[in-house]
């Protein structure tokens, strides 16, 4: 009883500190007020290059969460966690600026 038990908690253990997957990051409150002195073209600027930073960091989010569930399967160790390939703070960040960009945007009437 005592080592299925001590199994189960390995297991739980081990997929808590799994990568998680780009959209269950929820974003970072980043104020709007960052961008309020750009204008509407500024914006859009301003959101391609972030939206692309974002972009990139989603594909190699992704493939640290493919590594760890594969390193839990085969070892039972979130391999891709382990070794900081996890970007969830880049991209909890890099979806907060989108946000206030998007935000400021609407808030000065720009054409999206």
């Amino acid at each position: 009883m005592n080592r299925r038990l001590l199994t189960a908690a390995i297991i739980l253990l081990s997929l808590a500190s799994c990568a998680k997957r780009p959209g269950a990051i929820e974003p970072a409150d980043i104020p709007m007020a960052a961008y309020q002195n750009d204008g509407c073209p500024a914006l859009a600027a301003n959101l391609k290059t972030e939206q692309s930073k974002l972009d990139s960091l989603s594909k190699d989010q992704n493939n640290a969460a493919n590594g760890d569930a594969f390193g839990v399967f085969m070892i039972g160790v979130p391999v891709s966690s382990l070794t900081g390939a996890d970007k969830a703070g880049d991209i909890a960040v890099e979806k907060g600026k989108v946000q206030a960009i998007q935000n400021q945007q609407h808030a000065k009437g720009c054409k999206v």
